[in-house]
């Protein structure tokens, strides 16, 4: 305070304004005396366009265009040669392709059995993890919404912690934490007379073990994107419902529910894209097994492109997959979404 009023009597001083009078007049002559030229803002911009188009848009045509073909090697033949008169660009082919159509989509859609279990696992993480982190996180919000919550600067950050470790790190943990009958998690289970679990060994505690993890990991991050839905809100609609009689889970259906529309919606969709991405949980936890029952479409991706070299074959699942997540975001926006 003592700061600002310091800068607001300096500003009051007729000598300032004269000052700062002729500094805007000299702007305005030198900005008069630089010549104008035609498309300058646009020369200002085009960094963007380039690493645009470099690094995001020319992968993804690409993708498309490689989906279409199968993978032969590395080429080092020429693919175009650009004379711009003083110098000449020589763009390489990038690799050795074999035209085959549709029919990367075919085998992936009728005849990949791998591929319809990994769809089968991811689909099944996102069924049971997205509806329960959304609730979870909704709840954890309207705990420390409260007013008689003490200390919830320190629980939100407790809760949200997690979001920043490391993907690889917090698997690793987790790995060791259900780890057979040396994990914590058994040790503690026969302890209080329970009996140990096959997490890692069991298809279905498989992916169980894999729900717990990644809800574990962003249930914080949901937590404080609705909590900050919460606290926008306003109080005068809970008063007038007060008013009205109305009950706390009248108040929260018909007042914090259709207020809170488009965050959950937004946290629903990011969820959806973010499950059916994932990777390093299934594969540092489980490996993708037992017996294949926790690898994920991502991994598939993966195992195809980097391990089998297939990367026709990779490209095809990859636009399989947008497709899939698109078609959801869509519906999810379509019927979630404000009307």
């Amino acid at each position: 305070m003592v700061l600002s009023a310091i800068q607001s009597r300096v500003r009051s001083l007729p000598g300032y304004r004269r000052a700062a009078d002729q500094l805007r007049y000299r702007r305005q002559d030198v900005s008069e005396v630089i010549p104008k030229i035609p498309g300058l803002p646009y020369l200002y911009v085009s960094p963007f366009y380039l690493l645009f188009g470099f690094f995001l848009l020319f992968p993804t045509l690409y993708t498309v265009y490689l989906s279409f073909f199968s993978y032969l090697g590395a080429s080092n033949e020429i693919l175009v040669t650009v004379d711009f008169f003083l110098f000449q660009v020589t763009i390489p082919q990038i690799a050795n392709l074999q035209f085959v159509g549709l029919d990367h989509y075919t085998r992936l859609i009728f005849q990949d059995s791998l591929f319809h279990q990994s769809l089968f696992n991811t689909s099944f993480i996102f069924f049971v993890q997205v509806p329960l982190m959304v609730v979870l996180g909704l709840a954890t919000a309207l705990v420390l919404d409260a007013k008689f919550i003490k200390a919830k600067g320190l629980f939100r950050t407790l809760i949200a912690l997690p979001v920043a470790t490391g993907l690889v790190a917090y698997s690793t943990i987790f790995l060791l934490l259900f780890n057979g009958d040396i994990g914590m998690i058994n040790y503690i289970l026969e302890t209080v007379g329970v009996g140990a679990i096959p997490w890692l060994s069991d298809a279905w505690w498989a992916r169980i073990t894999l729900v717990i993890a990644v809800t574990w990991r962003w249930l914080g991050y949901n937590m404080i994107i609705l909590l900050a839905g919460l606290q926008t809100v306003p109080e005068q609609l809970y008063e007038a419902a007060e008013v009205d009689g109305a009950s706390r889970w009248q108040k929260f259906r018909f007042v914090t529910l259709p207020q809170l529309r488009p965050v959950l919606l937004f946290v629903v969709v990011s969820s959806t894209i973010g499950t059916f991405q994932i990777f390093a949980e299934p594969f540092v936890i489980t490996g993708g097994g037992p017996s294949n029952a926790t690898i994920t479409i991502v991994q598939y991706i993966y195992r195809q492109a980097f391990i089998q070299l297939n990367l026709g074959y990779a490209s095809a699942v990859s636009v399989v997959l947008v497709v899939l997540v698109s078609i959801m975001s869509i519906i999810q926006i379509r019927y979630g979404g404000t009307e």
